[in-house]
């Protein structure tokens, strides 16, 4: 009987040494969450008899635990590299199903897909697209793989331009009374920005500022490549008024912006090239104080064409594509899983977990709310094994070992002693 006993000891500490070592070899593992063997006593089965004591049957391993405790985050500088700071996992979706890992090394294959390095899809929530246009919303009841679009980021024709500035009080009107761009003493202030047609191409627009010689009072031209928008240079009739009250707020137009006529950009041999241009200015803020003339702001809703420069991740999983236009397009939200116990999670190995029915259903949802972690781009969650502690484990699983293998040989002696005395 105590060989037994020692051998199930054996056995044990052995079955524990092999946790440990399977710790210590995934010590740099991103993403793995170490393990502790329980054990339990054995006793023999069968009617309870209180008048005697049972000395036990040895012991078994009764589950090996796994302990999802947080791991250290480290900066990568990958953008695809993604690391959960509290709980919950990455889903993950190959053809056999889903799986869910703590591991955020993330990479782009041949078709533009989010994966590991098994190739299993990251999945998001897609965006919400109403008319062609993402709404900022993302459909929280559908899952789809991470897909980056390598296409260009196609151009917006320029249709709404604010413009901020003061003028100046006291100014006079212009000394020549014929309107030129190409003449300075023909206006008396002039801003530019650059605009977009529906190709793409930059445009520049001016604004030339004349007062009328009546306070408060003011024309503005726009030109278009040097082209006056609405006349011509000898008869600029597409000129705006810009009224101003005795505080020097503008009061024409009463809705603080004008529309300007359309413009037909050329080419290169004057041939239309694209669509007409069609200008709404805002002059909301412009006002009239003082004698300086000064320009607070002037910006514009158009862009160019873009290609993709970079991805970056928000803390709540927001995925969005960067491009050289300025253009930030949202390509949908990480959707994280978790479950009512993580510990009934069976590991299949890669790094990755399966669902079972001692882990419960899984739940999706979004990083930040409820009981979901938030996300960190660029960095890795290391793995959560102290090599410390598992060395000290090491070498208490090793005492036991040897304490048991020792049982062993007491208990063949005393074999070996009985059957001396019986020859």
């Amino acid at each position: 009987m105590p060989f037994q006993i020692s051998l199930s000891g054996v056995d044990a500490a052995s079955s524990e040494l092999d946790v440990i070592a399977n710790n210590i070899a995934n010590s740099q593992t991103s993403g793995f969450k170490s393990s502790t063997a329980d054990f339990a006593d054995v006793y023999a089965t069968g009617s309870l008899n209180l008048s005697s004591l049972q000395s036990g049957e040895g012991v078994t391993i009764a589950a090996i635990q796994q302990q999802f405790t947080q791991g250290n985050i480290t900066q990568t500088g990958n953008n695809l590299d993604l690391a959960i700071s509290g709980q919950g996992f990455f889903t993950l979706k190959d053809a056999t199903g889903y799986y869910y890992t703590r591991n955020g090394a993330f990479s782009v294959n041949s078709t533009g897909e989010v994966v590991n390095d098994e190739g299993q899809q990251l999945q998001v929530y897609p965006p919400i697209v109403v008319g062609g246009v993402p709404t900022g919303n993302f459909n929280t009841g559908q899952l789809s793989p991470l897909t980056l679009q390598a296409t260009e980021s196609q151009p917006q024709p320029t249709a709404n331009i604010a413009v901020s500035l003061n003028l100046p009080s006291n100014a006079t009107a212009p000394t020549d009374a014929v309107f030129n761009p190409a003449d300075p003493a023909s206006y008396n202030q002039t801003t530019s920005t650059t605009i977009y047609d529906s190709l793409g191409n930059a445009h520049t627009a001016t604004f030339y500022y004349l007062s009328t010689g009546t306070p408060n009072q003011w024309n503005v031209v726009t030109t278009i490549d040097g082209n006056v928008v609405g006349g011509t240079v000898a008869n600029p009739d597409g000129a705006q008024a810009l009224d101003f009250s005795a505080s020097g707020a503008i009061t024409t137009p009463a809705t603080g912006a004008f529309v300007e006529p359309a413009y037909t950009p050329v080419n290169a041999a004057g041939q239309p090239s694209a669509n007409p241009i069609a200008l709404t200015i805002s002059m909301t803020g412009t006002t009239q104080y003082g004698d300086s003339f000064g320009v607070n702001s002037i910006t514009q809703d158009g862009y160019s064409t873009g290609q993709l420069s970079t991805i970056s991740v928000g803390s709540t999983g927001i995925v969005s594509a960067n491009y050289t236009n300025g253009r930030a397009v949202q390509l949908g939200q990480l959707a994280l899983s978790n479950f009512p116990n993580p510990q009934g999670l069976a590991p299949v190995g890669q790094n990755n977990w399966a669902a079972t029915a001692a882990s419960g259903n899984v739940t999706n949802g979004l990083a930040g709310s409820a009981n979901l972690g938030t996300i960190q781009s660029g960095a890795l969650e290391s793995s959560n094994v102290d090599l410390t502690a598992q060395l000290v484990d090491m070498i208490t699983a090793q005492r036991a070992f040897q304490a048991n293998a020792q049982m062993i040989t007491t208990d063949d002696q005393i074999t070996q002693t009985i059957l001396q005395i019986r020859s």
